[in-house]
């Protein structure tokens, strides 16, 4: 094969194989320092710029490695775009020899055995669900990867879905009737054989770090991991370096025995009755914490009359709940597996009861209808430093967003990675005349009671101008909800017709399909818009951002830390809340210019950006756009464009 100076060369593999390929600079650069990192297992952090083509500057190497490759995405949609598109195109391109695989979480593969027995029980509550039920059983004989992604006739969030895949908590394993048409179990037979795996972050950290899903072969035989998307790792590091336990276990688990016995245990009558008492237990626990959804911390939870008394009534439930499964866990594998659930649940809830590990913050979600008990770490850098020891091998971080004015010290400290080796890539798109950023006069304090409002006002004129194509990107989600009312009423004020489309109101893909297809459209979205989503050309031409997106500081995970800061006489606030703060609106901008044509006004109504000192610090972490305060500028910018 030949050099990356030769494949990136405008007569090279790429240009002869791609209509309108361009030279970058950046991604030869990028491409040579990975392989060179490759070759001396190092530690290399990269930050590319939109548009630098960082995806191609680390598959060449990586393909032409010759050894073992882990590549690990932020999410699933990534994930296939990489192995359906990405990865096919460049091995064609190379001619290289490489076998690939994809690897995903078990929830994602239809499990024959779950599916069999929801289908013999006929339990679905809606028309709807049993008819998903039933595609998702004519899809099971069809599909040669039993991935839930290839099965478009039922939405990913059918609920049908969690009836017919399997958990860690319920797989029988080798033990399992329908072991040899295990979808799981082929998958990763695939990835043991293959030269270069996809696999996500969760997967990453919940297989490999934690050696959970019996997978723990792969990272041993691998020479190289590559993290694309890399500025997510400390956050998903953290949920898996801790414990939880949900009272959506309990139920889970009392249904499965249910159904186990059934069909084995037919003659224990008192299984039945105490499961459930335990799904009464259960629910009594979520139920003492009030309707509210929300995080709190163990403290707050204490300071509920209901929840130490519901607590302990649900552990008494499910030790009296495990003796009865252990008389009878010789009759069939399922149920012994109840029993072993079980075990490890009495576990998990006295562990979260008696907190014995200060390296940890205890805390519980309430969501709907479950609530998740929680010990996360304080610290991630030092179990993760210890996860990357032991064999050598070579371990690329990249993303977009990783750097603080060009310095990787707040990224290198959370993970651990001491002082690696390093590089910024700048976008080669030229801001300077692409695009504007524009800080609004006049804005009120953040905390203001008619902040929304007053964003919404100063955003208005700037819609209008752009003729629609907007994204509101909200820092909460009652900001999110009260801007799309506001934006509601300002069109029908007007008579406008611009699409309004909210999060929520479908999966995000079907809304970006939308917003795409109409050109037009406005989308108010939180969190997960903020990232992963790629609209080109004028169908985006305006990104508000309504405040600095610092992490509410009522969060329990957050105040810990912070407080664990402090005692060690940090500076909390320009150590860890700014630094995250800057990547977050670093990934939001990234939004706006996503091709050499696209032109844009990105807008942050927060007044901090130029009243307080660390304003600075934020928008010099952005690319190198136009910036204004007036109105006028932004209005002639799109007159003009």
């Amino acid at each position: 094969m030949s050099t990356l100076q030769e494949i990136f060369s405008p007569d090279g593999a790429f240009a002869r194989a791609i209509d309108g390929y361009r030279i970058r600079p950046q991604q030869v650069e990028m491409a040579e320092r990975i392989a060179e990192a490759i070759k001396n297992n190092a530690v290399f952090i990269a930050e590319a710029g939109t548009g630098t083509g960082k995806t191609f500057a680390y598959l060449v190497p990586a393909l032409k490695s010759n050894g073992k490759v882990i590549v690990s995405t932020g999410t699933k949609t990534l994930q296939d775009q990489l192995f359906n598109k990405d990865l096919p195109t460049v091995r064609d391109i190379l001619k290289a020899p490489v076998k690939i695989a994809l690897l995903k979480g078990r929830a994602n593969y239809v499990c024959p055995y779950h599916l069999q027995r929801s289908l013999a029980d006929g339990r679905f509550l809606t028309r709807e669900d049993a008819a998903d039920a039933r595609r998702i059983s004519v899809f099971a004989k069809t599909t040669q990867s039993g991935d839930k992604a290839e099965c478009v006739e039922v939405n990913e969030n059918s609920p049908v879905w969690g009836h017919v895949t399997s958990t860690r908590d319920n797989c029988l394993g080798q033990e399992c009737p329908d072991y040899k048409e295990c979808f799981v179990m082929q998958a990763r037979k695939e990835a043991m054989a293959a030269d270069l795996v996809v696999v996500n972050h969760h997967l990453f950290f919940a297989d490999v770090m934690l050696r959970d899903e019996g997978m723990a072969e792969l990272l041993p035989a691998c020479n190289t991991v590559i993290f694309d998307e890399a500025h997510q790792l400390p956050e998903v590091a953290t949920l898996f370096f801790g414990d939880s336990v949900s009272t959506a276990q309990f139920l889970d688990l009392a249904r499965d025995a249910r159904t186990e016995a059934l069909t084995h245990a037919r003659d224990c009558l008192d299984l039945p009755v105490a499961s459930k008492s335990l799904e009464k237990a259960a629910k009594d626990l979520r139920l003492a914490v009030g309707i509210d959804a929300g995080r709190f911390s163990a403290g707050q939870l204490l300071e509920k009359p209901e929840f130490a008394p519901a607590l302990q009534g649900l552990l008494e439930e499910i030790a009296r709940f495990a003796a009865i499964l252990e008389t009878q866990a010789e009759r069939a594998e399922g149920l012994e597996k109840c029993w072993q659930r079980a075990g490890e649940l009495v576990q998990r809830l006295s562990q979260w009861q008696q907190p014995a590990d200060a390296g940890y913050v205890y805390w519980g979600e309430a969501f709907t209808h479950s609530l998740q008990l929680n010990a996360t770490p304080l610290d991630v850098a030092n179990i993760f430093r210890k996860q990357m020891g032991g064999h050598p091998r070579a371990w690329i971080f990249t993303s977009a967003t990783l750097a603080v004015q060009g310095k990787f010290h707040h990224y290198c400290a959370e993970l651990g990675l001491g002082e690696p080796d390093s590089a910024c890539w700048h976008s080669p798109f030229d801001y300077g005349e692409q695009a504007v950023l524009y800080a609004p006069l006049g804005m009120p304090d953040p905390n203001a009671w008619n902040y929304t409002e007053s964003v919404v006002d100063a955003a208005w004129p700037a819609v209008k101008a752009a003729g629609g194509g907007a994204f509101f990107l909200c820092t909460s989600l009652r900001a999110m909800r009260r801007t799309h009312e506001l934006l509601k009423a300002r069109l029908e004020d007007e008579g406008l017709d611009m699409p309004l489309l909210v999060q929520g109101e479908g999966s995000k893909n079907d809304l970006l399909q939308r917003f795409r297809h109409h050109g037009a459209a406005i989308l108010v979205g939180s969190q997960s818009f903020w990232e992963g989503v790629d609209v080109r050309g004028e169908a985006l031409s305006l990104v508000v951002i309504d405040k600095i997106p610092f992490a509410p500081p009522d969060d329990p995970v957050l105040a810990a830390r912070i407080e664990e800061m402090k005692k060690q006489g940090r500076n909390a606030f320009m150590e860890y809340q700014l630094p995250r703060a800057v990547i977050n609106v670093k990934q939001g901008a990234g939004r706006l210019i996503r091709d050499e044509t696209d032109k844009g006004v990105l807008m942050i109504c927060d007044p901090r950006l130029i009243s307080k000192p660390y304003g600075r610090r934020v928008w010099q972490s952005l690319p190198p756009m136009k910036r204004t305060r007036e109105l006028q500028v932004v209005l002639d910018f799109f007159a003009n464009r």
